[in-house]
């Protein structure tokens, strides 16, 4: 996708006032305290800030993994917040891919059979286990599909997360230290894959430390004292 269009195309995320805290009493903690953030189809934006300072939990907000306090969220025009759990859990299926630090493969399933599992559950797309074999092929795994993920490098499993996330074409992808636990060139393989995604249509949220992967990012956030500036 043309990034010059980017600007005059409608925010398929869109979250606003986000306030959240951890904890009771004196020992409350607010890390969100009417942060907002807007981002389009074509865009990556990247998301930075020390460490406890909110960053995954703004993702798993927009996510619909947890609630916030107060503030609103909509991907791709439906609400995240003020529904129930059955339309949330349509919404991650449908509309989010998530990808992690710590790729959250099932160990005792392939690589092949983690990617094919997410185009299994309830409302996936259609062609979904096509479109899955599809994603192994053009990340250069086949070689590896049926290896199970302790015996896949730190960049081959990472591959295999975003090939899951992508199984059902989201709308946004979800990104939270995508390259923490890898290497400078598997690094490089994941970001690129990332800003492939948002070339493709999506809206691409990372969440990372590393100045090298915020590189690749049409807009930079820093998330400090609750707030995105």
């Amino acid at each position: 996708m043309d990034r010059s269009t980017v600007g005059s195309m409608p925010a398929v995320v869109a979250a606003s006032g986000l306030v959240k805290s951890f904890g009771e009493g004196r020992a409350a903690r607010r890390v969100l305290d009417g942060a907002g953030i807007h981002v389009q189809r074509g865009e990556v934006v990247a998301i930075l800030g020390r460490s406890g300072t909110g960053k995954s939990t703004l993702l798993h907000l927009i996510g619909g993994l947890d609630r916030p306090d107060a503030g609103t969220i909509t991907v791709a025009g439906e609400p995240v917040t003020g529904v129930g759990e059955r339309a949330l859990s349509r919404l991650r299926r449908q509309r989010i891919g998530f990808v992690f630090q710590f790729f959250h493969l099932m160990p005792e399933l392939s690589g092949e059979a983690n990617v094919l599992l997410a185009g299994r559950v309830r409302g996936a797309r259609p062609d979904a286990a096509s479109r899955g074999q599809e994603l192994i092929d053009q990340l250069g795994l086949r070689e590896v599909a049926g290896s199970l993920p302790h015996q896949l490098s730190g960049g081959e499993q990472q591959r295999f997360a975003i090939a899951r996330a992508l199984v059902n074409d989201p709308d946004v992808l979800l990104a939270d230290e995508p390259t923490g636990n890898l290497d400078v060139r598997a690094g490089a393989e994941v970001l690129r894959l990332l800003r492939a995604g948002a070339e493709e249509g999506r809206a691409v949220i990372m969440v990372t430390h590393e100045t090298a992967a915020a590189d690749i990012a049409d807009r930079v956030l820093t998330l400090h004292n609750g707030l995105l500036r």
